[in-house]
């Protein structure tokens, strides 16, 4: 069902490059950051210009013979600590190194409260130009009990220096599901994005991980949380509004015409991108590869290969050591179509089966259906015939239906994925017994 052919092997034309600092860490966030206090920043935190000067030795010695980058994304984190100068020097690291298409998307995460008026103007000046802002809630009490740093007045402010500056292509997330969040609330701070009307808006299920200070004080469904049925609600009352306004085109985002988030779309059509910087994953020559997740393994780790690029040794996420060959035949087998799926499925557009045949062959897709057709029965998954680009024919699309089948997402992956690993098991077990 599988052949090594279906790897992507291009060499990446997008960069993440996550920087990691925050003013304190989110009662929801188990992210890679390092927390700096309220008084910190990049001009007068010895920490981070070290952080960025080990952050431009990694980019420096990453081997690059493809065309400029189309996209770069700063995330965090909060990218919007970093000084001017530091950022600059990052860009042109970047740019000097890889080389940025003139049309390139170069996306920065920015906190309210975290800018003024003159950094913004100096991080567009050396190439920024979309911002996503983390909102969250138009709440102060929610925002409090999320941990966050900013205010309401904080958002206003930061929405007024965006517009100020005149960055039109500019993002805000939200997020529902919060303790003691009722549809109240999150009707209000829809309500406040409409009035915004940014050109993108991120709408995010809180998630309760283990490890954060909510999976310590929380258990999902349970009161101050949302129950699932409300959970649920949340999600369909913020498609129903954001959907007047905006194409629905991810399961999690939203986008005016042409302002569709360039970079995420290279991690959901399942293509190559790189990663720098603590914690951050790439995707480089058909490997995986997620960088330790604290600042004195990152440095330990750059040190330790001497700058090696990827392209040359891989190492496990967890080791400084090379990762074991059968780590990399795992990510080089089965996993292939799974993550294809899992990724392509996000999308409002679906997975195109023609490609998906092309790659896999008719059988996969013949059982990919057929696993599908009891979920299509119940509304969740459709084939639909989709033209992605204006000179190209339409072909056949998988999709999940919109809200429903997203919002059964994990149900349908699950349901796919048990059936198409069994499968996979079964033929294992039948060729080693030949």
């Amino acid at each position: 069902m599988l052949n090594e052919s279906c790897i992507n092997t291009e060499t990446p034309t997008a960069a993440y490059v996550h920087i990691p600092f925050c003013r304190r860490r989110c009662y929801y966030c188990d992210f890679a950051v390092s927390v700096v206090g309220d008084r910190r920043h990049g001009e007068n935190s010895g920490m981070m210009e070290e952080y960025v000067d080990f952050l431009r030795s990694e980019i420096l010695n990453q081997r690059h013979f493809g065309p400029p980058l189309k996209t770069v994304f700063f995330g965090g984190g909060t990218p919007s600590l970093l000084s001017v100068q530091q950022f600059d020097r990052l860009i042109k690291t970047i740019s000097d190194n890889l080389g940025i298409a003139s049309d390139a998307e170069i996306s920065v995460e920015m906190d309210p409260g975290t800018f003024d008026l003159g950094k913004l103007q100096g991080f567009v000046a050396a190439g920024a130009n979309r911002v996503s802002v983390g909102v969250q809630a138009f709440q102060d009490d929610l925002l409090r009990l999320c941990g966050r740093s900013h205010t309401v007045a904080d958002i206003w402010r930061a929405i007024d220096l965006i517009n100020q500056v005149g960055v039109v292509n500019f993002s805000i997330d939200l997020i529902s599901g919060l303790p003691h969040q009722t549809p109240e609330m999150m009707q209000e701070s829809l309500d406040q994005v409409l009035s915004i009307n940014p050109a993108h808006v991120s709408h995010y299920d809180l998630i309760v991980e283990p490890q954060t200070a909510f999976g310590r004080y929380y258990k999902p469904g349970e009161f101050p949380l949302p129950d699932d049925q409300t959970t649920a609600n949340l999600y369909r009352q913020a498609q129903k509004c954001l959907t007047s306004r905006f194409k629905h085109y991810e399961i999690s985002n939203y986008a005016r015409p042409g302002f569709e988030c360039r970079h995420n779309l290279v991690y959901w059509h399942n293509q190559p991108y790189y990663g720098f910087g603590m914690g951050a994953a790439s995707y480089v020559g058909g490997y995986r590869l997620t960088r330790p997740r604290t600042r004195d393994r990152y440095y330990q780790w750059l040190q330790s290969s001497g700058g090696v690029s990827e392209s040359l040794q891989v190492f496990h996420s967890a080791d400084l050591a090379p990762a074991p060959t059968e780590a990399i035949a795992i990510i080089l087998g089965s996993d292939i179509l799974l993550e294809t799926l899992m990724l392509g499925l996000r999308l409002a557009s679906g997975v195109d089966l023609v490609r998906l045949q092309q790659q896999f062959g008719q059988e996969a897709v013949s059982q990919i259906t057929d696993i599908l057709k009891p979920l299509g029965d119940r509304g969740w998954v459709e084939v639909v015939s989709t033209q992605e680009e204006p000179d190209q024919p339409a072909t056949p699309h998988l999709r999940l239906t919109d809200p429903e089948g997203f919002l059964f997402s994990n149900t349908i992956l699950a349901e796919l994925f048990g059936h198409l690993q069994l499968s996979e098991t079964s033929t294992a077990i039948g060729t080693s017994a030949v």
